[in-house]
């Protein structure tokens, strides 16, 4: 019995007004229900598409992943890198095959079209292991054309083939045809894997679908619910009635389809017109409230409100350490989300490493710190004078540095209670080039910790400089 492909394209069609756990509960619940492929969007973020990819990947254990790569190289970069942790993962390349989509959408010309697809095709083998080739409106282009852009696509290394019947313009018997016509044109197509996605505007998906697989096609895209496209438990039922006589199955699980599928629904037609984008509490301009739901991307606007330019690592970081401290906070606050940052973000190599210190302070005497830093394996001293411990060992490292960086924010907290409480540091040093370092250390001695936090944000200085 012939296994047919579920490739599951729900989450590409999703609203942008979901958010980030609901996201991934969709991924989680798709692979629950054993489609094989779960089709993700083209990138429009990203630092919150990597973000999501990557949870993805980490959520589901057996479907592979697919995303839209897009129409240029860089694109196509930007797709792979996305989805690089992903255990199985697919570059999906779209091109429009009717004369008005090229036009209007590529401004190419046919011949033009097909130089692109061996270009685009060919790339996207070398960054991903398997990639799709999708022929957008293909029930509308001109056949021979059609077929010299699918040889095309095949010969630069496309494991698999989409065709698309966007406009829903065929009922059964000319879908059948036209697959029929595809495979007897098309060299070599019979090995690989061949797809249809097929809209259901005249209510004749199913059909045209069952047509397909009669005549040669492999895999079938679905959507959860009616969206226009083809139904995943209309698709179920078909292949549950028909299966046998046809010689086909799936591997989607009928017994858990529908639980599934009302869970996914619920969550897909949830109505968020009503709620702001950004649910983050702004009390003021330094002042930052973040509720535990908040999304990667509210969080990325809180983090580039209070001053920092991260990476997309050092944003999925950040992100991670906030969805673990809102397991048991309900806000989180600037200064938490300052010691998140802190912690996680740009963890370097020592340049600077602390020796020793020892600091003499009164009430009647003026304060001092004799520090110990060693740097490439030479042991530097310095001694300075300050207004107050803290002061004289900041100036002290800055004597040893021979630089001074302007000190943005100083900050002391209790991590744990009791007479032998640890105390947290926070540092944030400003750059030459005005950008900012955050430093954190924890000992039970407030002034340790504050020279290590001091140090720790001057490293990731250092190694930014030094890269």
């Amino acid at each position: 019995m012939k296994k047919i492909s579920i490739i599951d394209k729900t989450m590409a069609g999703l609203s942008a007004d979901l958010s980030f756990r609901e996201k991934t509960e969709i991924a989680k619940q798709l692979d629950k229900l054993g489609v094989d492929v779960i089709e993700l969007p083209a990138i429009k973020n990203e630092k919150a598409d990597m973000l999501l990819v990557k949870n993805i990947a980490s959520v589901v254990e057996k479907t592979a992943v697919s995303i839209l790569a897009g129409f240029t190289k860089e694109a196509l970069e930007c797709a792979a890198s996305c989805i690089k942790d992903a255990k199985r993962k697919i570059l999906n390349i779209a091109v429009p095959m009717s004369p008005a989509g090229m036009e209007y959408f590529c401004a190419l010309k046919p011949d033009k079209m097909l130089l692109r697809i061996e270009e685009l095709v060919s790339f996207a083998k070398t960054l991903c292991e398997t990639v799709e080739f999708t022929a957008l409106d293909a029930t509308r282009a001109e056949s021979e054309f059609l077929y010299q852009a699918l040889n095309e696509a095949i010969k630069a290394g496309a494991d698999s083939i989409t065709l698309c019947d966007d406009a829903g313009v065929m009922d059964a018997d000319d879908f059948g045809s036209f697959i029929n016509g595809v495979f007897s044109s098309v060299q070599g197509i019979q090995n690989i894997n061949v797809t249809v996605d097929v809209s259901d505007a005249i209510n004749m998906s199913t059909a045209c679908i069952a047509e397909a697989l009669k005549n040669g096609a492999t895999g079938i895209k679905t959507t959860v619910g009616d969206y226009g496209f083809a139904d995943i438990e209309k698709i179920s039922a078909f292949i549950s009635a028909k299966g046998e006589k046809m010689g086909i199955s799936s591997g989607v699980k009928t017994a858990t389809l529908k639980n599934v599928c009302e869970k996914l629904k619920a969550i897909i037609d949830m109505d968020r017109s009503k709620e702001s984008p950004y649910t983050g509490v702004i009390r003021s301009d330094d002042e930052i409230e973040l509720h535990k739901n908040d999304d990667f991307s509210i969080v990325s606007q809180a983090v580039q409100k209070i001053g920092y330019d991260l990476s997309a690592q050092d944003s999925s970081k950040v992100y991670d350490e906030f969805l673990k401290l809102s397991e048991r906070k309900e806000i989180i606050t600037t200064k938490e989300l300052e010691a998140i940052i802190a912690t996680v973000t740009m963890q370097v190599p020592s340049t600077y490493h602390l020796v020793s210190y020892v600091i003499n302070a009164g009430n009647v005497i003026t304060a001092t710190a004799n520090l110990c830093i060693e740097k490439d394996g030479k042991k530097l001293n310095g001694v300075y004078v300050g207004d107050g411990p803290i002061d004289a060992a900041f100036l002290a490292i800055e004597q040893v540095v021979g630089h001074h960086f302007e000190l943005d924010d100083f900050q002391i907290q209790s991590v744990t209670e009791g007479r032998e409480a640890m105390g947290q540091a926070l540092v944030k040093l400003r750059s030459d080039s005005g950008k900012l370092y955050s430093g954190s250390g924890i000992s039970t001695d407030v002034i340790g910790a504050s020279i290590k936090a001091y140090l720790n944000a001057l490293n990731k200085i250092a190694f930014e400089e030094n890269r």
